[in-house]
């Protein structure tokens, strides 16, 4: 994808800050970080969605995230927690349509956090079954 952001960052066309790079995958600073450390963890290979992902990358993928939260654990950056984010099509908040799995360092009062919808509490067993039949007939 020629005007995809992260295939030109990949390209050498637009500049990024690079924390790891391997041969599925590699993993740059966001650059609106959420806080100090926000890491890009993102396949080399274009795809928009997780399930255009080959297993061997969705693995490298999920393996380099592990090691990203390792390290700024390890760097001293202030990190007291770690949330792992990945927003899959445009619905679910993905702005960039390439694969792409934030590591995002926590620490007590630093703003972010997520909202939940209105009616979020425990669904009737039913209704989960129901949703859980037609999952499983999918697979």
């Amino acid at each position: 994808m020629s005007d995809c952001t992260f295939c030109r960052i990949l390209r050498g066309e637009l500049e990024a800050s690079f924390v790891a790079e391997e041969k599925l995958v590699v993993a740059f600073l966001d650059i609106r970080p959420i806080n100090p450390g926000h890491t890009l963890v993102v396949p080399r290979a274009h795809a928009p969605l997780v399930h255009d992902l080959d297993d061997p990358t969705a693995q490298a993928l999920w393996r380099l995230a592990r090691r990203c939260d390792e390290a700024v654990r390890r760097s001293g950056v202030r990190c007291e927690g770690v949330n792992f984010f990945l927003a899959d099509g445009e619905a679910a908040g993905q702005e960039v349509l390439h694969t792409h799995l934030h590591v995002v360092p926590r620490f007590s009062g630093d703003g972010f956090g997520l909202r939940l919808p209105p009616g979020y509490s425990i669904r009737p067993r039913r209704e989960l079954e129901a949703t859980a039949t037609k999952m499983r007939a999918a697979l």
